[in-house]
């Protein structure tokens, strides 16, 4: 998926990183979601390789980077602990300065980063999202239904930990799969490189302990800081905000009204054929973006 990346694992002093890399253009780092991992951004990834140094990490928890230990207020899995590793992955890299973009909670980790981080993030550009505060100020029953499993994955330890580890394959990506008994059809957007990535990550009980803890700390440490944070400190760089058409961020939100509460130099748009997984629904859009404005 990823031909001509180096693979490499970078001590950030708090956790490993697991990281890909290409290319020797002006440096780039895409941040992926929950439940998946830096395999997400394989069908653009490669294209923007030949215009920019793309950089695309597992998160701290995910995929093949570390799951450190826990603490009782949930810091070590904040979107502050996970934009700390990034910029020292950045770092060691060689970039002192770079652009950055993050699907799903990696959008939460890049604009917390542009947020903590303004001397160093050049662009941002955040994936059908909003901040995370702003979700739970303006929950309603439509996003609790459509977004339940934010409720369900911040539950107290370890309840969703031996829920979900019961049956991985029936709680993540239940579609039909050899195997595992379903009556919704697979996305066809899921390759099944892609998808084969994210299934071996998810039957790791680390890594399911580490994506509840990453709930458990968006409701309350996340939550704080971006309390703190609104109204009192702008993000500085220009945003980009896409958001998929056929997705429930743009149906309950004005997304650039509410992301322009938080930074001065906004500019963004839906992504029409598509849903939420917009960088493997939307490629060819998704690139053109991205393209266009980091460049």
């Amino acid at each position: 998926m990823f031909e001509g990346f180096k693979q490499v694992k970078i001590d950030t002093g708090e956790a490993t990183i697991s990281v890909r890399y290409s290319g020797d253009g002006p440096p780039l780092l895409l941040l992926h979601g929950h439940p998946q991992t830096h395999a997400c951004w394989h069908k653009v990834a490669p294209r923007l390789a030949q215009h920019f140094t793309v950089v695309v990490p597992d998160l701290r928890g995910y995929g093949d980077s570390s799951k450190p230990p826990t603490t009782p207020d949930h810091e070590p899995y904040s979107k502050r602990a996970m934009a700390r590793d990034q910029v020292e992955v950045m770092l060691q890299l060689g970039f002192e300065r770079f652009k950055v973009a993050g699907h799903d909670r990696g959008g939460r980790v890049a604009y917390r980063m542009a947020l903590d981080y303004t001397e160093k993030v050049l662009k941002l550009a955040v994936l059908d999202i909003l901040p995370t505060y702003e979700h739970f100020q303006r929950t309603g029953k439509d996003f609790a239904l459509g977004y339940w499993h934010w409720f369900f994955l911040a539950q107290p330890f370890d309840l969703p930990e031996r829920m979900i580890g019961a049956n991985p394959d029936n709680y993540y990506y239940h579609f039909q799969r050899p195997g595992v008994e379903s009556t919704q059809p697979r996305p066809a957007f899921f390759s099944d490189e892609a998808l084969a990535d994210y299934l071996r990550s998810v039957h790791n009980p680390a890594t399911i302990h580490a994506m509840c803890e990453d709930y458990r700390a968006a409701a309350t440490y996340d939550f704080k800081l971006d309390e703190a944070d609104r109204g009192h400190k702008r993000i500085e760089c220009p945003v980009l905000a896409l958001w998929g058409g056929k997705g429930l961020v743009g149906q309950l939100y004005d997304v650039l009204a509410v992301w322009r509460d938080w930074a001065d130099r906004v500019e963004g748009h839906a992504i029409e054929n598509s849903g939420h997984y917009i960088e493997e629904e939307a490629p060819e859009e998704t690139y053109a973006a991205f393209h266009k404005f980091f460049s």
